[in-house]
């Protein structure tokens, strides 16, 4: 088999549960105990979508109207959007996905699984973007702050958000009406273009920024900047390298082989990964506190609303902020 009737063969999502379908009727008990393990990693990460569902939603709705916006919550606004479209997505997915499993499906309903399937890609590769935006940004932040206070545009995170969303819609475009309706034997361009930008390029870069900001840091004094910010960013990263890269790497083998229950099992990975984000806001916006006693917002605002971020960026310093 060549390398285009692999990928195509491969990246089909939507004939995958084909060779499921006939699991009603007499097969039907043998079928289902054959995708128990893949039922059981799906249903988890279905719980853990609701999870993070929730979670990303409080987000959206504090940043949004409760929590003065400055350069850096403007970014981490679009990535609790992007993470909160992956987590939906990936519910949907996922329901539609083992209706056959169950045995309780319209045949009808599997049409719409490459859409689903695209924004899935769509929204986690919007996130890996936009985490890689925040950390080039805070490493020039950190390299020529006279730049950040004095010459940043006021609008450089509205326009930097807006072309990387732009960039992941091309993308899973392409994938969708190349390779999910097309099966063209292009398919394999286009995937391999998405794998080497989140591969070979996004992931390479966040890392690297990351490392220059913390090196950085370690010769200067944290009390100069916005420690809670730079702790949410690190452990955001940190959990995207560790739960979400996995899927990257999937993305990339399915040239190569097609594993179901491994595709589950890092499409798991990368819904924790959505979910922990907001977890982590709120642990960090808390922390050296004797008990948990202030609200979420009154946690995000100790994150997002850093004094030594706004002097940093050039903006007044933002009253009422707990310390």
């Amino acid at each position: 088999m060549d390398a285009n009737s692999t990928a195509r063969e491969c990246w089909s999502v939507s004939a995958v549960p084909g060779s499921v379908a006939g699991g009603a009727g007499a097969n039907g008990t043998r079928c289902f105990a054959e995708h128990v393990p893949e039922i059981v990693t799906g249903g988890t990460t279905l719980l853990i979508c609701l999870c993070g569902l929730l979670g990303n939603g409080t987000i959206l709705w504090l940043l949004s109207s409760r929590v003065r916006r400055n350069p850096f919550s403007a970014y981490l606004l679009n990535l609790a959007v992007a993470d909160f479209t992956f987590l939906l997505c990936t519910s949907a997915f996922l329901v539609i996905y083992h209706m056959p499993m169950l045995s309780c499906f319209q045949p009808q309903l599997l049409r719409v699984l490459p859409l689903f399937h695209s924004m899935v890609l769509l929204t986690y590769s919007s996130s890996l973007y936009l985490l890689t935006a925040i950390s080039v940004e805070r490493c020039v932040g950190v390299l020529w702050p006279f730049w950040c206070r004095c010459h940043r545009p006021k609008l450089l995170s509205a326009v930097t958000c807006s072309l990387l969303w732009a960039l992941a819609c091309v993308l899973a475009g392409l994938v969708y009406f190349v390779c999910d309706l097309g099966h063209s034997e292009h398919c394999w361009m286009v995937l391999g273009t998405l794998c080497f930008l989140n591969f070979c390029f996004f992931t390479p870069l966040m890392v690297l920024s990351n490392v220059i900001v913390f090196v950085k840091l370690r010769r200067s004094s944290w009390q100069q900047h916005p420690v809670r910010l730079y702790t949410v960013i690190f452990l955001t990263v940190f959990s995207f390298l560790l739960f979400g890269i996995p899927l990257s790497i999937q993305i990339f083998i399915n040239f190569f082989v097609y594993i179901n229950l491994v595709f589950e099992i890092c499409l798991l990975l990368a819904s924790f990964n959505s979910s922990i984000n907001p977890v982590i806001y709120v642990l960090v916006g808390s922390y050296g506190k004797s008990k948990f006693r202030r609200s979420v917002k009154v946690a995000l605002q100790r994150v997002f609303e850093d004094r030594a971020d706004s002097q940093e960026v050039g903006e007044s310093p933002v009253m009422g902020t707990a310390a």
